[in-house]
């Protein structure tokens, strides 16, 4: 009776054996799990992570672009970029997106240029916010053309949840749309003016460009017109 007993103790025993290494195993990993959680956690909580991903990042925008961008977006908190397609301008990329109007573009032509002969100004320009849709606009009028909504993960994590840093998001842009804005506009997503970003903000960062340049201008440089 008791060998019988014991035969039976010893093969419940080889049968279990694989359960009790798989639990062991799982609360392994379970352990681990919760570990690595910890650590994430604590890092989320660096009050000084994001300010040091930013700080980095705005160091390689100031890099990148012109002195003139760099003071804006340092002063403004964005950046203007002139618009480079011929003729039909951003508008003008398919057959079902309306074409600029000849009183929209100015006397200037779809080939005016900042800082160009006579001081002229572009047909049309852009404004770069963070994390916020490129701002289309008429310069001569200031009427405001769309937005166009374009995104770029954090495939580094920087921060977190797979978000760039302002500056990081802002560079992204400028170079996607420095590099090939027809590439740039034809696969964003574009919207009407207030759509995510409140046409009168963006009218009185219009306003405070101008007021910006005239400041840099000299003092003696016209005022800005605004609302």
């Amino acid at each position: 009776m008791l060998l019988a007993l014991l035969v039976l103790a010893l093969l419940a025993a080889a049968l279990m054996a694989p359960l009790a290494l798989r639990a062991v195993r799982s609360q392994r990993e379970r352990r681990a799990r919760r570990a690595r959680r910890r650590a994430e956690r604590r890092e989320l909580r660096d009050p000084g992570r994001e300010r040091r991903a930013e700080q980095r990042a705005r160091e390689l925008l100031r890099s990148c672009v012109n002195a003139e961008e760099w003071a804006m977006y340092r002063d403004l908190g964005f950046i203007r970029v002139a618009g480079c397609l011929q003729a039909e301008g951003p508008h003008g990329l398919s057959a079902g997106r309306r074409r600029f109007r000849g009183a929209d573009l100015g006397q200037g032509g779809a080939n005016a240029r900042p800082g160009g002969r006579g001081g002229s100004e572009p047909a049309y320009a852009y404004l770069i916010y963070p994390h916020k849709p490129i701002v289309a606009y008429v310069p001569r009028t200031g009427r405001l053309l769309s937005e166009y909504c374009v995104e770029f993960p954090d495939l580094v994590e920087a921060i977190s949840d797979n978000r760039l840093p302002d500056s990081d998001d802002v560079l992204a842009k400028w170079m996607a749309l420095t590099a090939d804005e027809r590439r740039l506009i034809s696969d964003a997503n574009m919207h009407l003016p207030g759509r995510q970003i409140d046409p009168d903000r963006v009218r009185r960062d219009l306003w405070r460009l101008r007021e910006w340049e005239r400041l840099r201008r000299g003092p003696d440089a016209p005022v800005a017109r605004g609302r």
